[in-house]
């Protein structure tokens, strides 16, 4: 086995946010390391991923993954090197794809570990577009929201890990038109310029119904919703009858402290006959090969594009969770975590 540092540095959670979480709630603390037990794999991370889903688990709340525990490390999409491996089928130098990010050093149940190839994709591709996010955009789009050809498709958060994957899919399936809203003029160039939607509108420029309305003059027929509020409102405006809703995320709301208003005309459902669904990915493993299969080949080709933003340094893991909630990524928010 290889010589390993004496230490680990890990992100714990030390005080449950209340509204936008504060560099305070957490602290980056030291871990003696040892040698992996029977069945175990030590692996040194090089890239963990920080995503939107982590907010809800810093609250103490039961939900569909449990929460954070205060004083113990945060988890979370994981790809490194194996340095020490006391599990068959397992050698040092592998890569895998595991579930225990946030720290340097994972001491990982072999049966969690996925061997993943740098050769096919780079290591970080398999947190993002090959990895949940990617899966998650697949399974929404083309299980939850059922679309076909021709269909119309509006995307939130359209610049996000999902959503810019989910918009560049219903493109290369063939979309009728693809729209997507994002923060920043300069998401809404990268969209049209790079990712081929064909329209797109920063949300902060005015009110998002009356912008998709100009950008979906004839409405659209599958909405895929990372963000909630007023973009939910807007879409359920302009879908058209029988159109469907894919609920992601409701990132505009997961800092929010009081109770959040519903879209203000639900009613539409009735008439339109709407149908709105919450995906959660652990539902569709079951499209893994699929995916994988499908997704890979358009990577290879060079037909889908996938953003990374990357943070370097385990230090600065919080500051990228923050920032990531801010919306200051462009695609997948990773950090580099190698010192």
């Amino acid at each position: 086995m290889s010589v390993l540092p004496a230490s680990s540095r890990e992100w714990h959670l030390v005080a449950r946010p209340h509204g936008w979480p504060v560099p305070a709630d957490f602290a980056l603390r030291e871990k003696p390391l040892t040698e992996p037990g029977e069945g175990r794999v030590l692996v040194r991370n090089l890239h963990f991923s920080v995503d939107p889903y982590m907010r809800g688990r810093m609250n103490d709340v039961k939900s569909y993954i449990p929460p954070f525990q205060l004083d113990q490390p945060m988890d979370g999409g994981a790809v490194g090197e194996v340095v020490a491996s006391n599990a068959e089928g397992f050698a040092v130098g592998d890569h895998v794809l595991h579930g225990l990010g946030w720290r340097e050093y994972a001491d990982v149940p072999a049966q969690h570990a996925t061997k993943v190839d740098p050769g096919l994709a780079p290591l970080s591709a398999y947190l993002g577009v090959l990895g949940m996010t990617g899966l998650t955009a697949y399974a929404g789009l083309f299980e939850v929201a059922s679309f076909k050809e021709g269909d119309a498709v509006f995307v939130s958060g359209a610049a996000g890990a999902v959503g810019s994957q989910v918009g560049q899919m219903a493109r290369l399936k063939g979309a009728s038109r693809v729209i997507g809203s994002a923060g920043s003029d300069e998401k809404v160039k990268w969209l049209v310029e790079e990712l081929g939607f064909d329209a797109a509108f920063n949300y902060k420029n005015g009110p998002v119904k009356d912008q998709l309305r100009e950008a979906a003059p004839d409405g659209i027929d599958v909405y895929f919703d990372n963000v909630g509020g007023d973009h939910l409102e807007a879409a359920i405006s302009s879908l058209n009858v029988h159109g469907r809703a894919t609920i992601c995320g409701m990132i505009a709301q997961y800092n929010d402290t009081e109770p959040v208003p519903g879209p203000r005309n639900m009613a539409m459902i009735i008439g339109k006959r709407l149908r709105l669904q919450g995906v959660l990915v652990g539902d569709h493993y079951g499209l893994q090969q699929q995916f994988v299969q499908e997704v890979g080949g358009w990577l290879r080709s060079g037909e889908l594009k996938h953003g990374e933003t990357v943070v370097e340094g385990i230090e600065n893991g919080v500051d990228a969770f923050l920032g990531m909630l801010r919306g200051d990524n462009t695609g997948k928010m990773i950090v580099s975590a190698t010192r």
